[in-house]
């Protein structure tokens, strides 16, 4: 059974930096995508970045990039979302998700996989 557990969320100044895991377990994922969502209070969630375990390929929102890096690591079974230059609109709770794919979805609707959410805060 595929497992997802999110950590690193917290509450950090604006223009501050935070790192987000996503430990996965209970099979292979070498040929899965992995994606980070987030959802803000009355908000719909959003994709923010996605990675394909092969880590050949990845996307992400507009609004993340050059700020945001998604990548893993194969040793550890984890893949993480690093944030840097965040801003007040980036406080949501973020979720991993995963689906056996090559082509990295931005819909979470594509998703079969879900972890449990980490908040992330960021305060102006």
């Amino acid at each position: 059974q595929v497992q997802l557990v999110e950590s690193g969320g917290g509450l950090v100044q604006a223009g501050g930096s935070l790192r987000l895991s996503c430990a996965a377990s209970g099979r292979s994922f070498s040929n899965y995508i992995m994606g980070w969502f987030r959802q803000a209070p009355g908000k719909e969630r959003e994709f923010v970045a996605g990675i394909r375990w092969s880590g050949d390929s990845s996307r992400y929102a507009d609004s993340v990039k050059g700020r945001f890096t998604v990548n893993r690591d194969n040793a550890k079974n984890t893949v993480y979302l690093q944030m840097n230059s965040l801003k007040a609109e980036d406080s949501a709770t973020y979720y991993c998700a995963a689906r056996l794919s090559t082509v990295v979805y931005v819909i979470p609707q594509a998703y079969v996989h879900w972890g449990q959410g980490t908040q992330v805060t960021v305060s102006s």
